[in-house]
């Protein structure tokens, strides 16, 4: 008889997975993949959390949340018209003391801007709020200016992370894949929906296996952001086969060994951060601090509706 689970993560979510149902990520990837990294391919199985496997004192963990406060149209003077895009984003950072079992939003910032391809828009004041203008390159549809948010908050992430850390014996984690964060040191991206199958049938059957707290061997990815990457069980999952597993990647500029320490690291550490499906929709990948700072971030963000209708009144002033 098939088995059927209920995914643990609220629908308005979407999914931990997507495009494959039960069965996991369906979109298969066109990377490059080395799966001979940690062991070979052939000797593939999940790998428990050594007993002697180091735990940093401290985890700082950051996000960023993003939202689109109006879409706006230019009107320039040569007759043609540009769209444009008022959002606001914040990031912040989360310390967990892991010796005294406390966590602290450490720094938490706010941004705005317009992001429009028009030559001719300036930053835009709406009430006390001021939203600075990004050009952004080519003819600007308005379906692709959401994308181009995501580089300023990103940036946003970069300047906060790096300012919050004292140096120590700590970890980082970036809440999604590093992309262009791979300089920062003892830092992981943690992916929480997946969304491309990287591994062959035979590989993957080892991720499926996996039980709560254990991980897959590094592998390499050969992408454009590509690195040392492996996957995690945390406990709290449906059974599904893929309830509870993230993919967990590192910098490609580490040698194979740094990769698996951070690996053996991750392992210790994440899933004590696991989320509980009666606190949270997206339990148990959408760990606790995380979740606690993406509350904060959105609230920093002010009321959309005050801001809608401030943006509304700032673009009739300057018709008139």
């Amino acid at each position: 008889m098939t088995r059927m689970y209920v995914d643990a993560w609220d629908p308005s979510y979407g999914s931990s997975f997507e495009g494959g149902g039960e069965d996991g990520p369906a979109s298969p990837s066109s990377a490059q993949v080395d799966t001979d990294v940690e062991v070979p391919a052939a000797e593939w199985a999940p790998i428990d959390v050594p007993a002697s496997a180091p735990m940093p004192d401290v985890v700082f963990l950051v996000d960023g949340v993003r939202r689109n406060d109006a879409g706006l149209w230019t009107a320039e003077e040569d007759g043609t018209s540009y769209a444009g895009l008022a959002a606001s984003f914040a990031a912040g950072v989360v310390r967990c003391d892991l010796a005294r079992g406390s966590a602290e939003l450490v720094d938490a910032r706010v941004g705005r801007g317009l992001f429009t391809a028009s030559p001719s828009a300036g930053d835009l004041q709406a009430g006390s709020v001021r939203y600075e203008v990004h050009r952004v390159s080519g003819t600007g549809e308005a379906s692709k200016l959401p994308a181009a948010v995501q580089p300023s908050l990103t940036a946003l992430e970069i300047d906060i992370s790096g300012t919050a850390r004292d140096g120590g014996d700590d970890l980082l984690v970036v809440d999604g894949p590093l992309r262009n964060r791979r300089q920062l040191p003892r830092t992981i991206g943690y992916v929480k929906t997946q969304q491309k199958q990287y591994l062959p049938a035979a590989l993957t059957a080892v991720v499926t296996a996996l039980r709560p707290g254990q991980r897959t061997p590094v592998f390499h990815l050969g992408t454009v952001w590509g690195g040392w990457s492996w996957y995690l069980r945390l406990p709290g999952g449906s059974g599904a086969p893929w309830s509870g597993i993230v993919r967990v990647e590192c910098s490609p500029d580490l040698t194979p060994e740094q990769a698996i320490e951070l690996a053996e690291l991750s392992g210790a550490t994440l899933p004590r951060f696991a989320s509980s499906a009666y606190k949270d929709p997206r339990a148990p990948q959408n760990l606790v601090p995380i979740a606690g700072l993406e509350r904060r971030l959105r609230g920093m963000l002010g009321d959309a509706r005050v801001l809608h209708r401030a943006l509304t009144l700032a673009t009739a002033r300057n018709r008139a």
